[in-house]
């Protein structure tokens, strides 16, 4: 297992205190060790059980707003982080051909044990200034349209799409709008459903509104274990429900938006699992489990003819929120 990280202090994390005072402690020791001839080994022992127990007790039973704040950690891996460390090889593609190259998006081809595809993901960034150019993940329609035209060059070319969902929302700037970003969204759910070629969508952080349904609509819909998937943020619900920030984590926990919820609601499929106290804390681990939900979806979804991959794709989605018998499920000469 990889070293624990350092405190995170922020306000969010405040309910990691316990097993921050301990990691304090171990950094403690560890610099102790390293400087004198003291032998402490027992005392590092003791204390990083201290740790794994910490972690253990603290994420027992997280509520709906602590979930969202570790999906928004700041030293979470993000989709730069996995192309760097867990694609053998990655060719980023850029543009939509008319307006521009949105950086909160980036697609390009990847290869994964032997496995290539298409990817596709929300970007982040990890400094200050890769988060300033890249809207903190807050795609412009530009974003939307260059991730289409990306999974129509993929279907082209017979090959699988992956996308990466980590975003608070699309970006609401007047700009956006002005360039057509309700649009833009539309028009990318739409057209995915027509896509014949296999998708897999992971939620690797946030999973915000039209924002993530624009590059989300998939054969299977995963969510990282502790990532959240919802039609708003929690304070922009409480902003608008109540005009009070202070009922944030109630909001959190009226969205249903955690992924065991969501798998008892039939919105997802399946939770790619976190070492214990987050992904922020093991990326080795993490990666090795990403790894292996991404092939073992992709295998499973090459076996499908696409005419029976895009007729499954529509129903599922027509079942989400629907009455039993509401919607007849069409074939695809039928439907759109």
């Amino acid at each position: 297992m990889s070293s624990p990280k350092k405190p995170d202090t922020s306000p969010g994390m405040a309910f990691e205190r316990p097993i921050q005072e301990f990691e304090s402690q171990l950094s403690e020791l560890e610099e102790l060790a390293q400087t004198t001839e003291l032998d402490i080994s027992e005392e590092l022992v003791a204390v990083r059980k201290k740790i794994a127990l910490a972690i253990q007790v603290t994420y027992a039973d997280l509520s709906a707003w602590n979930q969202v704040n570790v999906a928004r950690q700041p030293e979470r891996p993000v989709a730069s982080d996995y192309i760097a460390h867990l694609f053998d090889d990655f060719v980023e593609l850029h543009g939509d051909k008319m307006y521009g190259d949105d950086a909160a998006i980036v697609t390009g081809l990847a290869t994964l044990q032997g496995r290539r595809f298409l990817l596709v993901g929300h970007r982040k960034g990890r400094t200050t200034k890769e988060r300033l150019e890249t809207n903190f993940g807050c795609a412009h329609p530009e974003g939307y349209r260059k991730a289409l035209r990306k999974m129509r060059l993929a279907e082209k070319m017979g090959l699988p799409i992956v996308t990466f969902i980590n975003t608070p929302g699309a970006y609401p700037g007047i700009g956006a709008e002005e360039r057509g970003q309700a649009t833009a969204i539309a028009e990318n759910i739409l057209e995915m459903f027509r896509i014949k070629t296999p998708i897999l969508t992971i939620v690797i952080g946030e999973g915000g509104s039209g924002g993530a349904l624009g590059i989300g609509i998939g054969d299977r819909v995963l969510m990282m274990q502790y990532s959240y998937y919802s039609v708003i943020s929690p304070e922009g619900c409480a902003a608008i429900l109540w005009k009070d920030g202070a009922r944030t984590p109630e909001a959190a926990e009226a969205l249903q938006l955690t992924a065991p919820t969501l798998i008892k609601l039939g919105i997802v499929d399946g939770i790619v699992p976190e070492p214990a106290g987050g992904a922020h804390r093991d990326r080795e681990q993490t990666m090795k489990n990403m790894a292996r939900a991404i092939t073992d979806h992709l295998d499973e979804l090459a076996q499908i003819p696409a005419d029976e991959l895009l007729a499954a794709r529509r129903e599922k989605f027509r079942r989400i929120g629907s009455l039993e018998n509401r919607f007849p499920i069409l074939t695809p000469s039928e439907s759109f």
